[in-house]
């Protein structure tokens, strides 16, 4: 393994036209993004339906047991969405895995007696049958994107997708998702999660672009009122992550670690001024608050959320901004790049292009794996990689996107820049 001095860069340079202008970083740019896929189109495609995942060497992980490997939801839309992303890049070989991902949701992961998607399976039935809104929003994503690139199927499996959204988990009182529920559609408790909101927001933004059905987009507009307007503008821009059911917060939740970690996740603030900026930008730019918070979570989190002496952004605080998971992972930063760089194109702050330049950095000397491809999931507080929460390489939602989302306009998702071939 190759080994990186651990200190960030005390000086981060600012001459001459921003990095994403340049014709060499905007090169390089697409050969991360290309690598990724190219490693990901090599190993990932499971011979029974789905994906593997991916060990630390990025070479399919074996199952280890006859019904083969477990398949989660999340996972599986993700590589709809990314390769979808693929296709309009013209990469020969990317309808394959777009169309595996599509037959595999339908065959696999949708219920056919209750309705919804199953959040894990195997080759012959589900291994966690909740129904969750965090999955469904993945789900929306694919059908979102596998619209734009012409798939046969996405029109039924947005419509499908879309009825259940509306029917199970729209809490239409507050503006936003309720959360999760057994297979038959038993509430599994009270939480309510702005993680899977989030998403749901990028999701609901991709189907309006994919469908012009602006139902979506007001949609995607009441939730960001919640989370965001009220509550992170509450919180002096910290974005509150679990609520009890009436949409107060919980701030004593004590969660998993991979979705539902305790105190604030600077990742998803840093996720949040993106598509806000986004939904912004879609709105007409008509909703002023949207790019205020837009800018004001990106910075603030910054301020708070990046470790001065290492570099690297903390994955958790607690309320008084003090680390509590300090390990660095993968995809705050490439977040916090695709953020850095949408924002610079909206505002014309300097900050956010000394941020790009500096998120960048860090995640091309810590992160990036310059031996097999793909980047580390976790780092630890000595910047070497750990498999605490992750194994191997994750999906490459978080990373591609990084690479790609800089070379649109930020006017858009990436599909709809890459659709309308703007690259």
């Amino acid at each position: 393994m190759t080994v990186q001095s651990k200190a960030p860069a005390r000086w981060i340079g600012t001459k001459g036209p921003d990095l994403v202008t340049r014709t060499a970083h905007r090169a390089w740019l697409m050969r991360q993004a290309t690598g990724l896929f190219a490693m990901f189109q090599r190993a990932a495609i499971n011979p029974t339906g789905g994906f593997f995942a991916l060990d630390t060497e990025g070479n399919a992980i074996a199952p280890t047991a006859p019904s083969g490997s477990v398949r989660y939801l999340h996972e599986t839309t993700r590589m709809v969405h990314c390769f979808a992303m693929a296709h309009l890049l013209g990469l020969p070989g990317a309808d394959r895995m777009i169309d595996h991902g599509m037959a595999f949701l339908h065959s696999h992961h949708h219920d056919a007696a209750h309705g919804g998607w199953f959040w894990a399976v195997n080759d012959s039935a589900p291994v966690d049958p909740t129904k969750q809104a965090y999955g469904h929003a993945f789900v929306l994503l694919a059908g979102a994107s596998a619209k734009v690139v012409g798939h046969p199927d996405a029109d039924r499996l947005i419509g499908t997708v879309t009825e259940v959204l509306h029917r199970r988990f729209w809490d239409d009182a507050n503006g936003a998702m309720t959360e999760e529920y057994s297979a038959d559609w038993q509430p599994l408790g009270d939480y309510r999660g702005q993680n899977s909101n989030m998403h749901m927001t990028e999701a609901l933004m991709a189907a309006f672009e994919a469908t012009g059905d602006r139902s979506y987009l007001t949609m995607a507009e009441r939730i960001a009122q919640l989370i965001i307007n009220c509550h992170a503008r509450a919180e002096g821009w910290r974005v509150a992550e679990h609520f009890h059911a009436d949409w107060s917060v919980d701030r004593a939740y004590q969660g998993d670690p991979m979705f539902r970690p305790a105190g604030t996740t600077p990742g998803h603030a840093l996720e949040w001024s993106r598509l806000l900026n986004q939904l912004w930008e879609l709105g007409g730019r008509s909703h002023d608050w949207m790019i205020e918070a837009a800018r004001a979570l990106f910075l603030h989190t910054c301020e708070i959320g990046w470790d001065r002496a290492r570099g690297g952004f903390y994955y958790t605080l607690d309320w008084a901004d003090q680390p509590t998971r300090s390990d660095r992972y993968w995809w705050p930063c490439a977040e916090g790049i695709a953020a850095a760089a949408v924002l610079r194109q909206t505002g014309g702050d300097p900050r956010f292009e000394v941020w790009y330049r500096r998120i960048w950095d860090f995640a091309a000397t810590h992160l990036i794996d310059p031996d097999h491809g793909g980047w580390f999931p976790e780092l630890d507080d000595d910047l070497r990689p750990v498999s605490r929460v992750f194994t191997g390489k994750p999906d490459l939602y978080h990373a591609v996107q990084a690479c790609l989302i800089p070379l649109v306009p930020a006017s858009g998702s990436v599909t709809r820049g890459l659709a309308g071939g703007l690259l």
